[in-house]
């Protein structure tokens, strides 16, 4: 816990010296939502991104491609297969609390590999990493292991700033983020989370979890059936509207934000070069 509340401290109260070497994050500043949503159903993944957006494209399970204006290309809980493709992405993240949320062998040719751990058990890990149009940088929270136990910070939530858009991926969250993390975490416009209801949390948590956070876009994953799925829906609709375009990418922009929170129900697809 000591942990956590001096990386909140050097998040929200940095020293000068190390001000001077970090954009400041605009989604812990910035307590609003700004209103839209732009959808842009047929692009696909090798098309360049629009100005002011964020592409993104759901791929498997827990992985995302995350695309820019400037080109990056990050990818989510990389497990090391995205698909039928060449593209060696800019960024990935990982997560071990599931084998297929992580690879031993991510690609030597990958620049930026940040697991979502430490290398010691429960010692966690800080990333902040300035790439071209996109900063990444993470809130730990504990997982459970085997036989009943726990592992402090080993799970990671991912932030992904760009474009003035404040995405996160909630990763195989085990719990309600407390509030420290809650702070942490800041203002979220897009937010992808597991929804199974089992191996991460239930979904009555979740739901919860999703309401407070008021993120502007949900992504659900990791849902395993349509009639998981199904269930996290009607427990979301009440405050929410529901979009379920058959389509496995979108493209989100700062400007175009739904003025309700909506979730958007994206299909998995893995990447090919002939997209």
């Amino acid at each position: 816990m000591l942990r956590l509340i001096l990386a909140l401290s050097f998040v929200l109260l940095a020293p000068a010296a190390q001000a001077q070497t970090r954009t400041p994050s605009h989604c812990i500043a910035i307590a609003d939502a700004a209103p839209g949503l732009e959808y842009l159903h047929k692009a696909g993944f090798r098309d360049p991104v629009s100005d002011h957006a964020v592409r993104i494209r759901y791929i498997a399970h827990a992985s995302f491609l995350i695309q820019t204006p400037a080109g990056v290309n990050a990818v989510t809980d990389f497990t090391g297969n995205i698909g039928n493709t060449t593209l060696i992405p800019d960024i990935v993240t990982m997560n071990h609390a599931h084998g297929t949320h992580w690879t031993a062998n991510p690609d030597p040719a990958i620049p930026h590999v940040l697991r979502g751990w430490g290398e010691e058990f429960g010692e966690g890990v800080d990333h902040y990493l300035e790439y071209r149009d996109m900063a990444v940088r993470n809130v730990p929270t504990d997982i459970r292991s085997g036989a009943g136990g726990s592992e402090p910070f080993g799970n990671s939530i991912f932030v992904f700033e760009v474009e003035g858009l404040c995405i996160g991926h909630l990763g195989h969250l085990h719990h309600e983020p407390n509030p420290a993390q809650y702070a942490a975490l800041g203002r979220l416009d897009v937010v992808m989370a597991a929804v199974d209801g089992g191996y991460t949390v239930d979904q009555p948590t979740m739901i919860r979890i999703l309401k407070k956070l008021k993120s502007s876009v949900v992504i659900p994953m990791h849902w395993f059936g349509d009639t998981t799925l199904q269930r996290f829906i009607d427990g979301m609709r009440d405050e929410f509207d529901i979009v379920r375009s058959g389509e496995s990418n979108l493209t989100v922009s700062l400007r175009d934000l739904p003025a309700r929170p909506t979730v958007h129900v994206l299909m998995p697809r893995y990447l090919r070069d002939t997209d």
